[in-house]
Parts: structure tokens; sequence; C-alpha cells
């Protein structure tokens, strides 16, 4: 067993060095920041038009609409934090 494991760490070691590593480009980072920029917005946005209501300055229907889409955002963000932590978890689950 102890012999498969020094193998093992010899070949990811050799493996590892003959791959560079990806540096800036197209990952999942960009993709990110637009969602959380695109759910702050959109909460933000709605706190603005709550704000206009209470002070007469907004239609009802604008309010109703603006805490539709942040609710709608928020339900989005909470869904995506879920799903990472099921994964998260799935992977702490799997055997070593």
């Amino acid at each position: 067993m102890d012999l498969n494991t020094s193998l093992a760490t010899q070949s990811y070691a050799q493996a590892r060095a003959a791959v560079p590593p990806k540096t800036g480009g197209s990952g999942p980072g960009p993709l990110f920041e637009q969602a959380a920029s695109s759910f702050v917005d959109a909460v933000k946005a709605g706190e603005d038009v709550a704000k206009s209501a209470m002070t007469g300055k907004a239609d009802p229907h604008a309010l109703v609409q603006a805490l539709a889409q942040s609710e709608l955002a928020i339900e989005t963000a909470v869904t995506v934090r879920n799903k990472v932590v099921e994964a998260y978890q799935e992977i702490l689950r799997m055997p070593v």
C-alpha cells in the first residue's frame, strides 16, 4: 500500500510539472463577478424604489415590481449558494 502511495505521489508530481498553469483568461471568475454585480444592482434598485415610495415619489406598481425583482435576485443567489455548499459537502464525502 505504501508503495502505491509513493508511486502515485511521484506520478502526480511529474504530471503537475509538465502542465503549465493557466493565467488570466476565461475562467469562471468573470462570470461570478458579473453575477454578483448584477445581484447588487437589482437589490440597490429595489431599495431605491422602496425609498422613493416611502416619500411618495414612486407609484405602488413600481414598488411591487422592484420588490419582485429583488426577491427573484435573492432567491437566485440563495439557490446558487445552496448548490455550492451541496457540491462542497459531496466532495468532502468522497473517499480519498
